[in-house]
């Protein structure tokens, strides 16, 4: 399966506070989401309602539909002190701006139409490895 996503607006990198999607073999930490509809805000990955076009807000990354935990799997790499994923908390998750999909625009976290992460969500399980290239 293949899907178009958006990765970070400043590019790449595995360092804490940078704001740029991490490289590196990973796994499935946590899939969360399953039986809510699509468009759900997740805050804090708890479910608080569904998204409307009024809640834009350009400096808002909004973490919708689904939401796959990534944990780092290279101790010093992307696990562990400031590089690590899990703990910088990046996702793959869906978004409001579809638009933006095939374009660096995120936060760090890896973006997807809801519809594909939907789609996603159902073929994949916690644990297995996604290597981010």
């Amino acid at each position: 399966m293949s899907y178009p996503i958006s990765t970070a607006a400043l590019g790449v990198g595995n360092a804490l506070g940078s704001y740029q999607t991490p490289l590196g073999k990973h796994r499935l930490f946590a899939c969360i989401g399953g039986g809510y509809p699509k468009g759900t805000i997740f805050v804090g990955r708890e479910p608080v309602g569904l998204f409307e076009p009024s809640l834009v807000d350009e400096d808002k990354d909004w973490i919708l539909t689904r939401i796959l935990w990534l944990e780092g799997l290279e101790e010093g790499y992307n696990k562990g002190g400031d590089v690590d994923t899990k703990a910088r908390y990046i996702y793959i998750h869906g978004t409001n701006e579809e638009g933006k999909i095939g374009t660096p625009a995120s936060h760090g976290c890896i973006r997807m139409r809801n519809d594909d992460v939907l789609d996603l969500f159902e073929h994949v399980a916690e644990g297995e490895v996604v290597d981010i290239t």
